[in-house]
C-alpha cells in the first residue's frame, strides 16, 4: 500500500509504502522532503504490529512514540502512517482523507 501526503503550507511532501506479512507485521518505507519526518521514520522500530499500531487511542502507539521528532503538532504525517498500515493490513478500506478550509 502506498500513500502520498501533501501536508500543507510547509510543502514538504511525503510518500509512505507499507508492506505486511501474513502475521500483520508491517514494514514502512518513507520518502520525504522533510528532515523531521525522515528522523521520525528512522526512529520507528520495525516491523510494526498492525493491530498495536492501529487500535490505540489518538496520540498513542508506536508511531506517536517517535513523533517527538516533528516540529508541529498539527502535522498529519503520523496519522497518515497509521492510515497506510491500517489499509495494508485490511483493517480499513484505503480511502483518502481531505481537510479543507472553508470561508
Amino acid at each position: 500500500m502506498k500513500l502520498h501526503i501533501c501536508p500543507g503550507v510547509c510543502g514538504l511532501e511525503t510518500t509512505v509504502t507499507a508492506v505486511a506479512n501474513e502475521d500483520q507485521e508491517v514494514t514502512l518505507t518513507v520518502d520525504s522532503a522533510c528532515k523531521a519526518v525522515k528522523q521520525m521514520a528512522e526512529a520507528l522500530e520495525q516491523p510494526l504490529d498492525g493491530y498495536e499500531t492501529c487500535f490505540v487511542k489518538p496520540g498513542e502507539g508506536p508511531v506517536y512514540e517517535v513523533a517527538d521528532h516533528l516540529l508541529h503538532g498539527a502535522c498529519p504525517i503520523p496519522a497518515a502512517f497509521i492510515k497506510c498500515v491500517e489499509a495494508e493490513c485490511g483493517l480499513a478500506l484505503p480511502r483518502s482523507v481531505k481537510m479543507e478550509f472553508i470561508e
